[in-house]
C-alpha cells in the first residue's frame, strides 16, 4: 500500500502551510567535493547556502556536526541517542510535530534525516517532493529568516531493527530470501567510475537501485509509484524477507530505503557506516562487474 500522501509533502502544500504552529521546516544539505581523501570525499556544511536564502520558516538541521556521532572516525554515522535528542530539541522537533525536510540535491540528505528520525522512535517527518530545485523553479517564497522556533523534549526511543551494521549486512547475505541494495550508482556499483571507499565494487552478491535514479532529473520529485516499484521488484526487495540498503555512508542508503517506505516497505533496514567500514576490511567480500 502506497504511502506517499503520507511521507511526501508537495510544494503547493507547504507554501500554503509555512505558517502553521505545528509544523518544522528543516533543511538537510551537505556538499560532498570529490578530494584526495579518506573516503573520497571533503565535507562542506550546507548552512552558508541556508543562511542566504531558504524555505521561509525553515531551520537548518546540522547533519555534519549535531546529527553524527563525533566519536565515529568515520563520517555521517548515528549519533548517541542523547545528541541526537539534544538537537532535535532544539531545532524544535517533540511530539505533535509535523516535520518537513529538504535539501538541495536529489532529496537524499533530507531522506538521511527522516530515516534518522525513525530510527529514533518518530514517525511525523515527512520529505518535500523535488526539494529546494522544485521549489525554486516554481518561484516560491525565498526568505533570509534566522528559523528560530522554541525548543521542545525530543524524546528518543531507538529502533535497532531499523539499522544495520556489518554484523548484520553478513546475516542478511547469508539469509534465504534477504535482499541486500546498493544505492550508489551504477559506475560505482559495477567499480567502473566515480569515488571508491578503498575497494572499487560492490558487496559481493548484492543488488543496484541507484538513488539518483529514483527521483526525475529535472524536478528532483521522486518518480511515480509504479516506477519505483519496477526498479526495486527487479533486485527482489518487495518480496524479500529482509532488506537492507547500503551506499559509500548511508546517505543515499536512506533515500532508497525511504523510497520502499513510499511503497509501504517501512521494515528496510540501513547500513549505517555502509563500504566506509566494509571496503576497509579485506577479510569482507566485494567484487566488481
Amino acid at each position: 500500500m502506497s504511502r506517499r500522501s503520507d511521507l511526501l509533502v508537495e510544494t503547493d502544500w507547504l507554501a500554503e502551510h509555512l505558517h502553521d504552529s505545528d509544523l518544522r521546516i528543516l533543511e538537510c544539505t551537505v556538499y560532498l567535493h570529490p578530494a584526495d581523501v579518506p573516503g573520497g570525499y571533503r565535507v562542506e556544511s550546507g548552512r552558508w547556502r541556508w543562511e542566504q536564502g531558504h524555505i521561509p520558516e525553515a531551520g537548518f538541521a546540522d547533519l555534519q556536526d549535531d546529527l553524527s556521532d563525533r566519536s565515529s572516525p568515520l563520517r555521517f554515522t548515528l549519533p548517541p541517542a542523547a545528541q541526537f535528542a539534544d538537537a532535535m530539541g532544539r531545532y524544535g522537533v517533540g511530539p505533535g510535530v509535523r516535520v518537513v525536510l529538504y535539501d538541495r540535491f536529489v532529496n537524499m540528505w533530507a531522506a538521511r534525516i527522516w530515516w534518522m528520525l525513525r530510527a529514533f522512535g518518530f514517525d511525523g517527518a515527512a520529505v518535500l517532493n523535488g526539494g529546494w530545485k522544485k521549489w525554486t523553479q516554481e518561484a516560491l517564497p525565498v526568505a533570509t529568516d534566522d528559523g528560530a522556533r522554541p525548543a521542545r523534549r525530543f524524546i528518543a526511543r531507538p529502533r535497532p531493527e531499523l539499522v544495520a551494521d556489518k554484523a548484520g549486512g553478513l546475516a542478511a547475505l547469508g539469509q534465504s530470501g534477504a535482499c541486500v541494495i546498493n544505492a550508489l550508482t551504477e559506475e560505482q556499483h559495477r567499480g567502473t567510475g566515480g569515488v571508491s571507499y578503498g575497494r572499487l565494487g560492490h558487496i559481493t552478491g548484492t543488488d543496484n537501485v541507484p538513488a539518483r535514479a529514483l527521483v526525475d532529473p529535472d524536478t528532483h520529485a521522486y518518480l511515480p509509484d509504479e516506477a519505483l516499484r519496477a526498479k526495486f521488484a527487479r533486485a527482489g526487495a518487495l518480496d524479500a524477507c529482509r532488506v537492507v540498503t547500503y551506499c559509500g555512508g548511508g546517505i543515499a542508503a536512506s533515500s532508497d530505503a525511504f523510497a520502499l517506505a513510499l511503497l509501504g516497505r517501512e521494515d528496510v533496514a540501513v547500513y549505517d557506516a555502509s563500504l566506509s567500514e566494509w571496503a576497509a576490511d579485506p577479510s569482507l567480500p566485494m567484487e566488481q562487474g
